[in-house]
């Protein structure tokens, strides 16, 4: 089905986009409607890492989280952010680029490697950023816990 308009054939989208949808990249909107990883690990969990960030101009907060294996692989990510689209859809492209990295391979995921993929404008680069300090932020958690970790056995 199609409207004319001016002697053009216009499609009707069968799905209904907001206006504001209409500006964001397939990627965003892909990863904002069909969000992956989205829940919590165990906190206490010493194999666990816990980033918690957030743009005060914005308002966007972002819960990152890591689990890690013995061999220093992570085997599973999980977020919840409260924030737009775009922020959702970096914390949903992070947890899945960090799952099967080791911890030194996911310190160097960067943010413009995330806004460059989801196709973020200018306006919206704080998000990206927010989900490489959320995966640096959980890296150092897991880190003081396994350091903490080790200390424990050594006095035990």
């Amino acid at each position: 089905m199609a409207f004319r308009v001016l002697n053009i054939n216009v499609p009707i989208l069968k799905k209904s986009l907001s206006f504001p949808a209409l500006s964001y990249h397939k990627n965003v909107i892909d990863h904002y409607e069909n969000p992956r990883n989205v829940g919590s690990l165990d906190k206490n969990d010493n194999n666990v890492g816990t980033g918690l960030v957030g743009a005060p101009a914005c308002g966007d907060v972002m819960k990152l989280q890591i689990k890690v294996d013995q061999n220093g692989k992570i085997i599973d990510a999980k977020f919840k952010t409260f924030g737009c689209g775009s922020a959702i859809a970096s914390s949903s492209l992070a947890t899945e680029w960090v799952k099967g990295k080791t911890v030194d391979d996911a310190l160097k995921l960067k943010n413009s490697d995330i806004a460059k993929e989801l196709a973020l404008p200018p306006v919206k680069l704080h998000c990206s950023m927010l989900a490489e300090d959320a995966i640096k932020a959980a890296l150092a958690d897991y880190k003081i816990k396994q350091q903490s970790k080790t200390k424990e056995n050594k006095t035990a």
